[in-house]
């Protein structure tokens, strides 16, 4: 996921076309028969830390203030998603913001997801920026930037007792991460492979029990997550669990969604997770910052009920399709003045989610939402 312009995501130019789906796949999917659940129901906080630096309030649906990952735990989360970048021009999600907010996620009983974007700044389909200290840097460099950054990471949270349960080694790395170097060209994974075994080792080096999530926006396509994932098993690379975004507007139908989860499961032999799903609640607008995302999907109302009937949905189809877990993308990301999306300028970027949150303007939960096994 990242943020650009004032305030808008720039997703999958790259391998994401919109996908234009018969009208009769466009219903909701029937509640989960299948033994499978869901293990992983996740939540990625990773601006709640800054929020409630700047005051913010939190209300559960009894109108009580409690912290973030209280309410979500009582939801039904039980998975924290944070993102790790190198050298944040705002400082936070630095290495040291993470340690600080990891002890509060393992004091809460919740497990740790470190999802390292290897850049100062957002990185996704469109942009893998190398991080500054990086730059210049060969493949064979790169390699071992990674490793030891991994590793660093890493080993400074099991230090303090809070070893990451799993990682990613990149963020929707569609065609490859720190770019020029790490992206594929040509259909050429090598570089990209090098690079992604060296977090797989450094991560296995820490802690040979963290699971190693890669990570790309393919949920769209059979066709699109083959060619991915067929190129760096190619090239020899190791990884635990597959883990794909889903955003309706951008990638299709849930029911599409379901069946490129049943194929990567299938066909990789291989854990699969929705790391990132979101939904609007509204398309109205809280602050000066464009919404990134303005309209729903069919079936599905801009509101309360909606935003949690289509989180359901994404659960259902998810869990019936094989998946182990389901990750909300920023749910805590209300409009809080100064918790800005650009880390260059944070007091004054604004957000761009303030209609995807969990929570309303006011910091108000939605009271139909849940995370279910």
């Amino acid at each position: 996921m990242t943020l650009h312009g004032p305030g808008r995501i720039v997703k999958a130019a790259l391998f994401l076309a919109a996908v234009a789906l018969p009208a009769s796949l466009l219903t909701t999917p029937t509640d989960a028969t299948a033994a499978n659940s869901l293990s992983m129901r996740g939540a990625d906080v990773s601006t709640a830390q800054r929020a409630l630096d700047l005051g913010a309030k939190y209300y559960d649906a009894g109108g009580t203030v409690r912290d973030p990952l209280d309410i979500l735990k009582g939801l039904g989360v039980n998975y924290v998603r944070l993102r790790v970048w190198n050298n944040p021009a705002s400082g936070y999600n630095n290495k040291a913001k993470v340690l600080a907010y990891a002890k509060q996620v393992k004091a809460k009983g919740l497990q740790l997801l470190v999802d390292f974007h290897y850049s100062d700044t957002w990185a996704d389909p469109g942009t893998q920026k190398k991080p500054a200290a990086w730059s210049g840097h060969t493949i064979g460099q790169l390699q071992t930037d990674v490793y030891n950054y991994t590793y660093d990471v890493c080993n400074s949270l099991k230090a303090q007792g809070t070893t990451p349960d799993s990682v990613q080694i990149g963020n929707e790395i569609n065609v490859g991460m720190l770019w020029d170097e790490g992206k594929v060209v040509n259909n050429d994974f090598t570089n990209l492979s090098l690079l992604l075994k060296s977090g797989y080792n450094a991560t296995k080096a820490c802690n040979s029990g963290t699971k190693v999530i890669i990570h790309t926006a393919n949920s769209d396509s059979d066709e699109h997550a083959r060619w991915f994932y067929d190129g760096i098993q190619s090239k020899g690379v190791n990884w635990d669990i597959t883990g794909l975004s889903y955003y309706c507007p951008w990638h299709g139908t849930i029911a599409n969604m379901g069946s490129v989860v049943a194929d990567m499961k299938s066909r990789y032999g291989k854990d699969v997770v929705i790391a990132e799903t979101a939904y609007p609640f509204t398309s109205a607008n809280a602050d000066s910052t464009g919404n990134s995302i303005t309209s729903g999907c069919s079936g599905y109302p801009l509101s309360w009920q909606g935003q949690a009937d289509n989180f359901t949905a994404v659960q259902n189809a998810a869990r019936t399709s094989g998946a182990i877990g389901v990750f909300y993308w920023e749910p805590t990301w209300y409009a809080v003045k100064g918790n800005g999306w650009d880390p260059a300028d944070i007091n004054n970027s604004g957000n761009g989610w303030d209609n995807m949150a969990i929570f309303n303007w006011t910091g108000q939960v939605n009271p139909n939402i849940k995370w279910t096994p």
